[in-house]
């Protein structure tokens, strides 16, 4: 990724700890991360599949070890 930095052997940030609903992750967190994607050029979400895909992979990414299968 050109212009990222990445530190090798650092301590990983992500997945978080996760014991149950947390209040961050709302509807607004998944439009927010949707309006980014159409900011670099992405096609809009129009389908629901792809809303609830794209909620599916932040809730990966950020509670969950598993890797996603692409």
């Amino acid at each position: 990724m050109s212009g990222t930095s990445f530190r090798f052997g650092a301590e990983r940030s992500y997945p978080l700890a996760h014991a149950g609903p947390d209040p961050r992750f709302t509807e607004s967190l998944v439009n927010s991360v949707a309006a980014v994607l159409v900011g670099y050029g992405y096609p809009r979400l129009a389908a629901v599949e792809d809303w609830a895909a794209l909620e599916s992979a932040l809730a990966v990414f950020l509670y969950n070890s598993q890797e996603i299968d692409a």
